[in-house]
């Protein structure tokens, strides 16, 4: 798996990568391939990603800030430094429940 959009050799702090923006949720992939993606997201207040599947368990880890987190029809309240795994092939949404980054892995073949 090779690295994209970010610095080799560099001491950086994930949740720094990538920029809230007023009414949007920014995505920034670090890498993608086959077998698995990376990407970081900025949630502002009220966004979110509806409701879909993926194709691999998506560990899902919160840099910055307060998400709310649905699996099927449970929801999880996540804060800084928690992790959530949603299933893969089970649907879920992620919200805003205040600004917050995150950082989601996908690993989509074995």
């Amino acid at each position: 798996m090779s690295i994209k959009n970010i610095e080799k050799e560099k001491m950086l702090t994930l949740k720094d990568e990538v920029s809230y923006q007023e009414g949007q949720v920014v995505s920034k992939t670090l890498a993608q391939n086959k077998a698995v993606t990376l990407t970081l997201f900025a949630f502002e207040k009220g966004e979110e990603i509806s409701a879909h599947e993926s194709g691999g368990d998506a560990l899902a880890i919160v840099l910055d800030g307060v998400g709310k987190f649905t699996i099927e029809e449970k929801s999880y309240i996540l804060n800084t430094g928690e992790s959530i795994v949603m299933p893969a092939k089970i649907p879920h949404s992620v919200y805003g429940e205040e600004r917050f980054k995150m950082q989601i892995r996908v690993r989509l073949r074995r």
